[in-house]
């Protein structure tokens, strides 16, 4: 079992450069650029923070469901190693969306929960890869381990299209579409500003997950090199 390790360098160098000044341009865009929302007012701005967490949480559990697919295809340790990560990111940006959409929630409905469509799906989906990451914790072969895994990725994976499309599915009229109303995704809309600040914070998130992923990963290798090598000694005294 051979482990590539790749220590910091340019490329968690330019993420962290970016990710400092980007998340200070964030704070200013959503809290003083942006207007605010007249119906909601300030409590719209947690919007920004859900849609980014949401956005980011599909995104963990797509590459999830690709490093289950490739290891179902040939399991190794870099590809385990990657979708563990990437699941734990996942599940933590899932809870951010769904806490964040309870507060939205309490301010625009009057309740902390409602059994919407798409407050289920992803309730769902968060049962999913916690189940998955349950399942990398079990005893046994790494090999073993990681196919049985990559089926609860693939299948949670499967479940992130139904997740954003319920509320255009089922045309609920709680959960709001960002771009766009009802199923022909005509009408609605966001002011200029907005618009721009939602994407900012896409983006500025994005690279948050990309930095965690690398740096998660390189922690993880380094564990299972250590891991290895005690057993090496273990096994030489032993012998």
């Amino acid at each position: 079992m051979m482990i590539k390790i790749n220590n910091s360098g340019p490329i968690d160098r330019v993420l962290f450069y970016i990710l400092v000044p980007a998340f200070l341009i964030n704070l200013y865009l959503i809290f003083v650029w942006s207007p605010v929302e007249k119906v909601m007012g300030d409590v719209q701005k947690i919007f920004y923070f859900h849609v980014g967490s949401a956005w980011v949480a599909f995104l963990a559990f797509c590459v999830v469901g690709f490093y289950s697919v490739l290891t179902l295809i040939k399991p190794k340790m870099e590809r385990f190693i990657y979708a563990g990560i990437s699941a734990e990111i996942g599940v933590l940006f899932t809870t951010l969306a769904l806490l964040t959409g309870m507060i939205w929630g309490r301010a625009s409905w009057n309740t902390w929960w409602t059994w919407e469509p798409r407050l289920i799906t992803t309730l769902i989906l968060w049962f999913i890869y916690v189940a998955y990451l349950f399942v990398r914790k079990m005893e046994g072969s790494w090999e073993k381990i990681a196919k049985l895994s990559s089926v609860f990725g693939i299948i949670g994976v499967i479940n992130v299209p139904i997740v954003f499309m319920a509320t255009r599915w089922w045309n609920t009229k709680l959960h709001p579409v960002v771009f766009g109303e009802g199923k022909d995704q005509t009408g609605g809309g966001m002011e200029p500003e907005m618009l721009a600040t939602m994407f900012f914070s896409i983006f500025t998130i994005t690279v948050l997950y990309v930095f965690l992923l690398r740096k998660g990963a390189q922690i993880e290798k380094m564990r299972e090199v250590i891991k290895k090598a005690k057993t090496n000694i273990i096994n030489k005294i032993a012998s």
